[in-house]
């Protein structure tokens, strides 16, 4: 019991951690990184319903675009904002469950390295791409698991929360006509609000399950125990 509450503490003291600074060169990194994954959950999309990737590009705004053709355009615009919460949950997830840290980190630069090379169409996307992702395979060649969590629970927070103002800041920023929430609007017939609200109640609803999960024991984190002698046996 004692180990799940400061489990959860943790997590508690990284978001207000993110909050604290989220104006900040801290954590400007992370925002980016969470607009190379809003744009490649666009991608992933139209490809997994038959489409391709045209190009993909993030701008030091905090904001990009990924050109697609072909494939379901209300799922590859739907895939945006959801996508990169998904990826967010994910890497918290498999974080604070998995004691494959190391790997992860350095999966996730691989993919970021090349998908900017693959589709990356300015100079800052090739740079933030490449670099973000370069150093992500360092820091798991190079540092140890328990840095490596730490950095992945951090990515994973900030993705998670960062999809929440997301949404919220397209949705009432009725200048931007080119937002996911607008051009799904024209798709479908329903009104920019509606999509926004219906986003980020299923984001907040995400984001607090993913929170509770990541704070729950793992059956690898389990340690034997009088109850379960099969464990202490099987040596």
């Amino acid at each position: 019991m004692l180990s799940i509450f400061k489990r959860y503490i943790a997590l508690l003291l990284i978001f207000i951690g993110i909050g604290f600074l989220w104006n900040t060169p801290f954590v400007y990194p992370l925002k980016i990184f969470v607009v190379f994954m809003h744009e490649v959950s666009h991608g992933l999309a139209a490809i997994a319903t038959g489409g391709q990737i045209v190009e993909i590009q993030i701008n030091p705004h905090q904001g990009g675009h990924a050109l697609t053709q072909g494939g379901s355009r209300f799922l590859t615009l739907t895939a945006g904002y959801l996508g990169s919460l998904l990826w967010g949950g994910l890497i918290l997830l498999l974080a604070a469950r998995t004691h494959f840290d190391k790997a992860i980190s350095i999966l996730i630069g691989i993919g970021m390295v090349a998908i900017s090379i693959g589709y990356g169409e300015s100079t800052f996307t090739y740079l933030f791409g490449i670099g973000f992702g370069v150093a992500l395979v360092a820091i798991g060649f190079y540092l140890p698991e328990a840095i490596n969590d730490w950095v992945l629970r951090i990515i994973g927070v900030t993705s998670c929360l960062y999809a929440i103002l997301d949404i919220k800041s397209d949705v009432l920023d009725r200048s931007n006509l080119r937002s996911d929430a607008r051009m799904l609007s024209e798709v479908t017939g329903i009104p920019t609000e509606i999509w926004g609200i219906l986003w980020i109640l299923i984001a907040i609803g995400l984001t607090l399950w993913f929170l509770y999960l990541s704070g729950k024991t793992s059956t690898a984190q389990q340690t034997p125990t009088e109850e379960n002698p099969e464990e202490i046996s099987n040596l």
